[in-house]
């Protein structure tokens, strides 16, 4: 699913008035916004956001783990994304037809497969060495083909009782729509649609996965995963390249690092590893859910105590990212062939999700963007030199960057493209965006922000991903900071963040010389990895 840009589209600061006229001006008392939540916490810490509305007999309903990529370390690349997988392979009563028999199997799948691996880790040192080939290789190959036939009998005997897609059915006959999760650099999300009548189907469903988990197939789903990453990744036109493009922007933040993990870390992760993973991050003080729909909340407050307050609490604190990125002090630059349309991406190093230049760039971004936008109107329709221009603020948790991109046309170079950002940059400096430009910027922001809020669905994601940055009232206070946003701001955003030596930029040519597609549906920085398995 298009995971990324519903998260990124969420992201934005939220104002809340429908204006007729785009270039209006927003009185301050319209400006302001109001949601209403009422907060239930549990004693184990977790919390639930209510917001009971009348009308659609269902209820859009969601829980977030505050962990996502950001959280790993070298070595366990990738483990928030497999526990997006895993968390959907069922409990002790949801999934197995034998719950004694399946535990069974899997303490021996991951006793065959310590050996398998401490064998070929053996087995690596000593070709290394060149040592003990002749008779002990033989005999250690000799092994290992026994080890695999066992492992592989242990998978079919588990298969026999295995329910599958359990979890996905349960939800479909109880008419629940929409199920799916997905993973970010910064959290994951579990959500779904459900009958108001069946609420408490959810609640069972949901605590009973979290207290009763049984990662089982963990292996077999590593190797889905392998492949997702093939398939998402290195099979794409531009995949490797933004990957190495992220590790190249990123000196020392995790950042740098793809959700969906490096290749060694996703094969080789072992099950103690991710249930340590597991516990520390999954613990019910770090996480939220949120309830948006036609619902009693006081029924909905004592079915959250009946079944997520079984929850234990988390003996440990999940710890803070420590490692921050460092100040780059001189421009990077790298050049990629590749089957696409020749482009370029500049990056800069701007702010994190609150911080107090964030509503300067995102205004700037806009001011920048669309048919309207001061890069359509110079790149494409002024100086001829691209088919798309485009710009945006990302911020994100501990981290933030501001992008600007733009495809070349047949006859121009990436170099020309790059050239002309720059230039439309510098002009904001010199030529600050009128009132105009300010007031149509942030009208739209009302008005399409508005729009969203309308949404059940929309206002749940909303409200849950706020809370696992800043907290959720933050969709009340972010709003006038945004409309604050003056030419003065703007200026001073650009002056401050986009010099010479804060910029990493990525050209693409066509390998063939000729004009390509971009074929991996992902022409934008995605930030995640969505998707239930």
């Amino acid at each position: 699913m298009p995971f990324v840009r519903k998260i990124l589209s969420l992201r934005r600061l939220v104002c809340v008035v429908i204006l007729a006229f785009s270039c209006v001006a927003v009185a301050p008392e319209l400006a302001a916004q109001n949601v209403v939540v009422e907060v239930h916490a549990l004693e184990n810490g977790m919390q639930f956001l209510l917001v009971p509305r009348q009308g659609d007999p269902n209820v859009a309903v969601g829980w977030i783990a505050k962990v996502g990529s950001v959280n790993e370390r070298p070595g366990i690349t990738g483990t928030a994304h497999l526990f997006e997988h895993m968390m959907f392979k069922g409990t002790r009563v949801i999934g197995t037809k034998d719950i004694d028999k399946d535990l069974q199997i899997i303490r021996e799948l991951d006793r065959v497969k310590a050996e398998l691996v401490a064998g070929d880790e053996r087995q690596q040192r000593e070709a290394q060495r060149a040592e003990n080939g002749g008779e002990e290789a033989a005999e250690r190959s000799a092994d290992r083909k026994k080890l695999l036939v066992e492992f592989q009998k242990l998978l079919a005997e588990q298969k026999e009782i295995l329910v599958k897609d359990e979890f996905d059915r349960l939800y479909s006959a109880a008419g629940a729509s929409g199920l799916n999760a997905g993973t970010t650099y910064d959290f994951t999300i579990y959500f779904v649609n459900v009958p108001t009548n069946k609420l408490e189907l959810w609640f069972w469903m949901e605590s009973d996965r979290l207290l009763n988990p049984v990662f089982r197939e963990f292996y077999s789903e590593r190797d889905v995963v392998r492949e997702e990453r093939r398939l998402r990744v290195e099979s794409t036109p531009t995949g490797k390249f933004r990957e190495q493009f992220e590790s190249l922007f990123w000196s020392a933040s995790p950042y740098g690092w793809p959700v969906i993990g490096w290749p060694s870390d996703v094969e080789g992760i072992n099950r103690q590893e991710a249930l340590e993973f597991y516990d520390l991050y999954y613990a019910p003080g770090n996480l939220t859910a949120c309830l948006v729909g036609d619902f009693d909340p006081e029924v909905a407050k004592e079915l959250a105590d009946k079944y997520f307050g079984r929850l234990k609490k988390a003996t440990k604190t999940p710890p803070s990212v420590r490692t921050k990125e460092v100040p780059q002090l001189a421009e990077k630059r790298m050049t990629a062939y590749a089957p696409t349309k020749p482009q370029v991406i500049v990056r800069y190093h701007t702010v994190p999700d609150g911080h107090p230049d964030e509503p300067a760039l995102i205004v700037l971004a806009d001011i920048l963007s669309g048919r309207t936008g001061r890069l359509y109107k110079s790149l494409v329709l002024d100086k001829k030199v691209a088919n798309s221009a485009s710009a945006a603020q990302n911020g994100m948790k501990h981290e933030g960057y501001f992008r600007l991109e733009g495809v070349a046309k047949p006859d121009h170079r990436p170099e020309d493209v790059e050239a002309a950002l720059t230039a439309v940059l510098e002009e904001v400096t010199t030529k600050p965006p009128s009132e105009r430009e300010l007031q149509k910027v942030k009208n739209q922001w009302a008005a399409s922000e508005f729009r969203k809020l309308r949404s059940n669905f929309r206002l749940m994601m909303e409200l849950v991903i706020r809370d696992a940055y800043r907290g959720w009232e933050t969709i009340n206070t972010d709003p006038p900071h945004l409309q604050a946003v003056t030419a003065e701001d703007v200026v001073r955003a650009v002056s401050t963040y986009f010099e010479p030596q804060n910029r990493t930029v990525l050209i693409y040519r066509t390998s063939d010389g000729a004009d390509g597609n971009d074929t991996d549906g992902n022409d934008t920085d995605g930030r995640a990895e969505g998707g239930k398995p």
